[in-house]
């Protein structure tokens, strides 16, 4: 073997770079996927909001960018959510974490959704 001869020769190694460029930059930005576990968990995170007035479970929405996807509970109007949800022991109002329990409890759910959205940008990479 002569030296600076290949040894291996891949064939379509240029459609395999390119499209392997294009997955990982769609791996960075699956604000798709983050938008539909989002939407999934803020609308069960409502249901099981505390319903006394629905003002609390009406502030409930979620939140997705391309690296992630966040559930946001409260606004000005309504600034008791975190003392119901994590409690606030010095008032007597104890801990309702219904937010963190629906993230747990759709866990499975949205572990499958990202999976399946990571999957489907996987199979775009081809080589020959």
């Amino acid at each position: 073997m002569a030296a600076g001869k290949p040894v291996v020769k891949v064939e379509g190694a240029k459609e395999l770079r390119r499209t392997m460029k294009a997955a990982g930059e769609d791996l960075t930005d699956l604000k798709s996927v983050h938008t539909a576990i989002a939407g999934m968990v803020a609308s069960r995170t409502a249901a099981a909001a505390p319903h006394k007035s629905g003002a609390l479970a009406g502030t409930v929405r979620g939140n997705s960018a391309a690296t992630n996807a966040t559930i946001k509970v409260g606004s000005a109007a309504v600034p008791y959510a975190n003392p119901i949800h994590w409690g606030w022991p010095g008032r007597n109002i104890t801990a309702n974490p219904f937010a963190a329990n629906t993230a747990k409890a759709t866990e499975a759910e949205w572990s499958r959704m990202y999976l399946v959205g990571v999957e489907r940008i996987l199979s775009k990479v081809h080589g020959t």
